[in-house]
């Protein structure tokens, strides 16, 4: 991220409001990504991953972009035409 977002950000943490909200969707970019690091780890491109798995290049991009809700099917999905195991893990809220 650029240092005028993060300043941004920053500032808008301040917010109790825009906090909670923010705090709310850190898993789904946390999932993002990871996404988008094993890809690239993978040594793909969207185009490379979607004819391994036989999901569209589009519905990658929107993946990695946030604009789609993958299934768990899907993950999986990815994460074998990655080469790649699927994790998911729950972990004590303070941690």
């Amino acid at each position: 991220m650029d240092e005028k977002f993060n300043d941004f950000l920053k500032e808008q943490l301040k917010n109790p409001e825009f906090k909670a909200e923010y705090e709310l969707l850190q898993p789904e970019h946390a999932v993002i990504q990871a996404l988008i690091d094993a890809r690239k780890q993978s040594g793909l491109t969207q185009k490379e991953l979607a004819e391994r798995t036989g999901i569209a290049q589009g519905d990658i991009s929107k993946i990695e972009k946030g604009y789609a809700n993958p299934s768990l099917r899907t993950l999986q999905r990815l994460a074998l035409g990655m080469g790649m195991k699927l994790k998911i893990e729950f972990l004590p809220q303070n941690s």
